[in-house]
């Protein structure tokens, strides 16, 4: 059914996922699209056109094709049991920051311990990975990419990740200098007080991506056992 999947925190049912679908305009729970905010001024499709497909998640491992000798079902499985063995994590909360020339919302407070569980969830799940061919390694090494990026990259698909891995939650695509400031006030009062704090992770979700190139929730697993 799905040509790929990752391991997403997505957020449970309630006005902050809500709201965050409709920003994007991609439900990735109920696997719909769904109709964008009227903001006046703001394009708010074109301006969510490049995180849409993906719904409103943070990654904690990166989109893959599954391993040959592996299934769907054993994915899921070996995450269920993963996500026993983990921990809760719990922040101050998410504030909206610029990550280049894009907007995310960012985790506040000690980082620690959910850099912890994306580090071992890159490990132990990188089983259900398939290599990166020649073609998609060279397509991913990127002339900015460091030499431990580049290692990573080789070895789990990914070059953000251990050290590098920043966790946030992406709300637009590339912006010009003039928009980040209007879109940034936008965001700010459309999400207001939905906006989770203390912010706590304690589940991850199984997407998978259809051939549309979009993802769904495949199922979701409770932190801890």
């Amino acid at each position: 059914m799905f040509k790929r999947y990752a391991i997403y925190y997505t957020p449970p049912p309630g006005d902050f996922a809500r709201r965050g679908a409709a920003w994007l305009g991609w439900d990735v729970q109920a696997g719909e699209a769904v109709a964008h905010p009227d903001i006046a001024g703001l394009d708010i499709a074109k301006l969510s056109q490049r995180p849409r497909k993906y719904g409103l998640h943070g990654t904690v491992k990166a989109p893959f094709f599954l391993a040959d000798g592996t299934s769907a079902a054993q994915l899921t499985e070996g995450l269920a049991a993963f996500c026993k063995g983990q921990a809760p994590v719990q922040l101050d909360g998410l504030a909206l920051s610029q990550i280049g020339r894009f907007l995310a919302l960012v985790p506040q407070g000690d980082t620690t311990a959910l850099g912890s569980l994306a580090a071992s969830a890159n490990v132990v799940l990188d089983a259900f990975r398939a290599p990166l061919s020649d073609a998609e390694f060279t397509r991913k090494n990127a002339p900015y990419l460091t030499d431990q990026q580049r290692i990573y990259l080789k070895t789990y698909g990914y070059p953000h990740i251990m050290e590098y891995f920043r966790f946030h939650i992406t709300l637009t695509g590339p912006l010009a200098p003039d928009q980040i400031d209007p879109v940034k006030t936008a965001l700010h009062r459309y999400l207001g007080s939905d906006t989770p704090a203390p912010f706590t992770i304690d589940s991850l979700t199984l997407c998978g991506e259809d051939t549309q190139g979009r993802f769904h929730e495949v199922e979701r697993f409770a932190l801890g056992s």
